[in-house]
């Protein structure tokens, strides 16, 4: 915040670990240009939506509460059409908050104090004008003592924005003392240690002396520290800090959470994210699709044991239908059930009837419970008026219409807030999902290369061909140049098709759609199920058949419900 002050600086780039205060000193600043230096301001968020709860959560509270702002700007609920929820306007300057989606809102005037929060979830461009930041950048040309804030958490290495933004600054970092023998340092979490098997116990020790330090010495470490400049000084300050340097979290804390990340390598990456304050490295070796074939199991006729929830995923071509039904267990593990192929012209009405009456089918679990497919989603890219009609009035089944969005800004597999699909030939709207189609692949071939059951592992049945291994493994990742900005894309092999690629994705989407729009739990259904089996198993007795209760509630437009689940077991 004393950057905002110095003459010298023109930029400041933040690049620090998620809840340590980054949006409360971007707040800061914003009340001290309209109180102190009034000025035309621009804030700009990932998206509108993000722009407008910001407005609502952090600015209004902010101005409500705080003396020195109190009264003067006009609340948004008002008459005043000087205030609105995503423009203020006071005395002697105004302030914009836009979305980095919306190239309007980023054009709209000049302006001298430009903060841009969160910028690794920024689109690579805003509409087809260009680079979000680049064009907000724009806005403060006429401006001769202009300041500029980037503030984000880091993602994916070489292609994060505050990643670049700190290395071209002058890096600063955060040195505190050590209480033993006096030496500063930065605090890594390689220096966080703990008895095996007990993180609670965790303390810091030394980088110099190797001397245990508490929590309680953190507090006072922190009040000693100093900020030093690793870079050439110049216009851009640059500051790095991680969560060991917040009051608000322990060292104990932190190594639990650790522990728990390692299980998963997605929950690791966000643990060195969001926590560290460090990019994280991706392996983008090709993957064997010989090995996967030789990791084929024999399922035998029933649905292995782990197993609690069935999903289905359609991909329309040309002249068939193309399904696959997975099964999913704890820590998303995920078993392949049947890939099947339903002949005939999707632009007839015959291949969806073949479809529906598939989709109603059972499959025998282990336990001796009948499990039918518990969401399904369809590709609507390929003949949308056909999918809309068929999805229509099948909510209940959690028959749901998707749409792809190569976009690396999609922060989601599936969008929290779907949209609407539009039918020519019947008349409404279908709801309908966008499915990140760039995150979801990273999400599959980071578990491919989980070598051993469990969390995140992919199991194949023994029936699966060497054509089902190419397709799945179709594409790679690329890294190339979009606005003058490093950009992961997706890339297909030559001559190789990628429909059973596509085809996991969205299966991976009906999970997400799972977890975000229904109550249903997946671990508690794996467990009772483990459970049944157990007593059943010890009591000699056979298991009766019972069919999951059917969902009775509708999910409409993104909204949230309670759905029964499988209450019948």
């Amino acid at each position: 915040m004393d950057a905002f002050n110095d003459p010298e600086i023109e930029t400041v780039v933040v690049m620090a670990s998620a809840q340590s205060a980054k949006t409360e000193a971007l707040n800061n600043c914003v009340g001290y240009y309209m109180d102190q230096d009034p000025s035309p301001i621009l804030i700009v968020e990932p998206t509108l939506d993000v722009a407008k709860s910001w407005s609502k959560d952090r600015l209004t509270p902010m101005l409500r509460d705080t003396p020195a702002l109190k009264g003067r700007v006009s609340d948004a609920r008002s008459k005043d059409p000087d205030s609105t929820l995503l423009h203020k306007v006071f005395r002697g300057g105004h302030l914009t908050i836009a979305g980095a989606n919306s190239a309007a809102s980023l054009r709209a005037r000049p302006i001298r104090i430009l903060l841009c929060d969160d910028i690794d979830a920024f689109p690579v461009s805003a509409g087809a004008e260009g680079d979000p930041i680049d064009l907000a950048k724009k806005r403060t040309t006429t401006f001769w003592n202009r300041k500029i804030g980037l503030f984000s958490t880091p993602t994916l290495k070489d292609s994060s924005r505050i990643e670049l933004a700190y290395s071209i600054s002058d890096k600063r970092r955060y040195y505190v003392p050590c209480p033993t023998c006096g030496e500063y340092q930065i605090m890594l979490f390689t220096q966080v240690m703990w008895p095996e098997g007990a993180p609670m116990q965790a303390v810091y020790h030394c980088i110099h002396c190797n001397a245990p330090i508490t929590d309680n010495e953190k507090l006072k470490m922190l009040k000693q520290g100093e900020w030093r400049a690793e870079g050439t000084k110049g216009k851009i300050a640059g500051f790095w800090w991680n969560e060991l340097t917040s009051p608000w979290v322990t060292f104990a804390n932190m190594a639990v959470r650790f522990v728990e990340a390692q299980k998963n390598v997605e929950t690791l990456r966000v643990f060195i994210n969001t926590s560290l304050a460090e990019t994280w490295e991706e392996k983008y070796e090709t993957i064997d699709e010989g090995h996967l074939m030789d990791r084929r199991e024999n399922y035998g006729p029933e649905i292995p044991l782990e197993c609690g929830v069935l999903t289905c995923a359609v991909d329309v071509q040309g002249d068939h239908l193309e399904a696959e039904v997975v099964g999913w267990g704890k820590g998303k593990e995920s078993w392949g059930i049947e890939h099947k192929i339903l002949e005939g012209d999707p632009s007839r009405p015959e291949v969806w009837l073949q479809l529906d009456e598939y989709l109603k089918g059972t499959w025998m679990h282990v336990s001796g419970i009948t499990l039918r497919i518990f969401v399904v989603c369809i590709d609507s890219g390929y003949l949308p008026d056909q999918v809309y009609t068929f999805v229509k009035n099948k909510a209940a089944r959690h028959i749901i219409a998707i749409k792809g969005s190569s976009s690396p800004s999609m922060a989601k597999i599936i969008s929290d807030r779907p949209t609407h699909g539009h039918r020519k030939s019947v008349q409404g709207k279908t709801t309908l999902y966008t499915v990140g189609t760039s995150k979801a692949k990273e999400a599959i071939y980071t578990r491919l290369r989980v070598k051993l059951p469990g969390p995140g592992y992919m199991h194949f049945p023994a029936q699966y061909t060497k054509d089902y291994f190419e397709q799945l493994t179709a594409e790679r990742q690329k890294l190339v140049y979009r606005h003058g900005y490093p950009v992961r894309i997706w890339e297909k092999k030559k001559n190789v098709h990628n429909e059973i690629l596509d085809i996991r994705v969205y299966n991976l989407a009906a999970l997400s759609y799972l977890e975000q729009f229904t109550s249903f739990n997946l671990d508690k259904t794996v467990d009772v199920l483990l459970e049944m089996y157990k007593v059943m198993t010890e009591k000699g007795e056979t298991i009766v058949q019972v069919t999951p209760q059917p969902i009775r509630q509708q999910v409409r437009q993104g909204r949230r419900v309670r759905s029964q689940g499988i209450g019948a077991i």
